[in-house]
């Protein structure tokens, strides 16, 4: 693949509108690798008209909902909370689960394909920006769709620093470049990802748009403020308060486009003003998170069927059933129970995806109640105690519950955390990054891990990369602890 390949144009637009751009199929032979030099493409026209841009953005967008990594069994969502103290695994042989559980011994099999899967993605990125950036023709809506791959890059460089530590900053589409990186600091990936969610905020429009440029009310695309929901995560996460402060209050601020929703609509796809950004299951799929925690489980299970008999294969943790207040609307509405009388056992499941039809529910990429949590921290981190509880009350009242009672900054950052537990479990691997930024994850972990028959160390809050990304990269070194 590394030679120059000749297609004509309308053989690339066939691909542009299949979603051909998708790296993860092609199979390449080193994980930066693209299959069509940039120069190629551009010369070919791909991107010298409004429909195919938005097709090359599209199929960015479409990808990450036929991903591994945004929703379902191998999910960064399910993995994370598998792996730390939200949920507890239902298979007989936990340890031998998506990811390698607390063991040091690496496979291809073990690791889930998550560092390719996000690279790939992000060579995508890559051409989509040198692709439309390098074209001559006058394309009406390029400033969005450059904007939204802007976005999509910044939200996959925040999982990868958080999953891998610093890693490798692809930016350009060349492999003879990509190929051969070495590492990058945290920071210096932070810094990478606030530079593109503000290249996004300055290009994209306030409200949400289609593939046509034309304002829906749908929010499948990312607008101005999914980049402004990274910024103040990427603040938030480097302790720059102030900033993370400012860009939670422009999202907040903005009433007329978001609002909270009723818990029991939270996820609902009609009508949501809570998400900031969320991907449509395509087809007649829906959000892969109801096969992984509910798949038709009826509420009483009896002989010949057992638990096992579902899909479902992890339930949630008693630490995370003993986060909750006795009344909160959240453990009504997103938790269900089952009972199998087999062995008279009472399961809690995660329940905020209820529905198995198409177009019912959307995958979470962001939503308003983070951004007051990011928010209360931000302001409990600068002593303002009045913000952070007006902050933490706004989501304590939507949940049913009384004004907090916390009074000191201790007490509001030990209050924002269990309300980030209660209102984020199993969601986008906020736990597992959580625990590592506040540095808690090992006074957690040491905990968690023997419950589900592993051992912990401190190494083994950085996932390992597969062997064979390692191996493709003469400058690529592994994790340490791992084998």
């Amino acid at each position: 693949m590394k030679n120059i390949l000749k297609i004509n144009s309308s053989v690339i637009r066939l691909l542009v509108c299949t979603a051909a751009l998708l790296i993860p199929a092609a199979g390449c032979k080193k994980f930066l690798e693209v299959q069509l030099p940039t120069n190629q493409i551009a010369a070919e026209g791909v991107f010298d008209n409004d429909a195919s841009v938005a097709a090359v953005a599209t199929g960015i967008f479409f990808d990450m909902v036929q991903s591994t990594y945004v929703a379902g069994r191998s999910g960064i969502g399910f993995c994370s909370a598998l792996y730390t103290d939200e949920l507890t695994s239902l298979e007989t042989n936990p340890l031998a689960f998506t990811i390698p559980f607390y063991t040091d011994n690496i496979t291809d099999a073990n690791t889930a394909g998550t560092w390719s899967s996000l690279y790939r993605q992000i060579s995508s990125c890559n051409i989509a920006i040198e692709g439309i950036n390098g074209s001559k023709a006058l394309i009406v809506n390029k400033n969005q769709y450059l904007g939204e791959v802007y976005v999509a890059r910044a939200w996959l460089y925040f999982n990868l620093v958080n999953l891998y530590g610093g890693v490798p900053l692809a930016l350009v589409s060349d492999y003879r470049i990509t190929n051969t990186l070495s590492r990058s600091t945290p920071a210096q990936v932070y810094a990478q990802i606030i530079a593109d969610a503000k290249m996004a905020a300055s290009l994209l429009p306030a409200d949400f748009r289609d593939g046509s440029g034309a304002t829906v009310t749908s929010r499948a695309r990312p607008n101005k403020y999914m980049a402004e929901a990274i910024l103040a995560r990427a603040y938030l996460y480097t302790k720059d308060w102030t900033n993370a402060e400012a860009q939670a209050t422009a999202i907040i601020s903005n009433t007329a486009l978001f609002k909270l929703m009723p818990p029991a609509q939270t996820f609902t796809a009609a009508g949501n003003t809570e998400m900031i950004w969320s991907l449509a299951p395509t087809g007649s799929s829906f959000v892969l998170d109801y096969s992984v925690f509910n798949g038709g489980m009826p509420a009483i299970i009896t002989s010949p069927q057992t638990i096992l008999t579902y899909t479902v294969v992890a339930y949630l943790s008693d630490s995370q059933l003993n986060v909750f207040d006795s009344g909160d609307l959240r453990f009504t509405n997103w938790i269900r129970a089952t009972l199998d009388k087999n062995t008279n056992t009472t399961y809690y499941f995660p329940n905020k995806y209820k529905s198995s039809v198409n177009g019912v529910e959307t995958i979470a990429m962001a939503r308003l109640s983070e951004i007051y949590l990011i928010r209360a921290e931000a302001r409990a981190q600068q002593n303002s105690v009045s913000g952070a509880q007006a902050d933490i009350n706004v989501i304590r009242t939507r949940a049913g519950l009384p004004n907090t009672t916390a009074a000191s900054q201790s007490d509001l950052l030990i209050t924002v955390e269990k309300e980030r537990r209660c209102e984020l479990f199993t969601e986008s691997g906020h736990r597992f990054y959580d625990l590592k930024r506040t540095g808690k994850i090992d006074a957690v972990m040491n905990i968690a891990a023997p419950l589900k028959g592993g051992t912990w160390a401190a190494y083994k809050q950085l996932w390992p990369i597969s062997v064979s990304d390692v191996l493709l990269d003469p400058n690529l070194v592994q994790n340490p602890g791992y084998k």
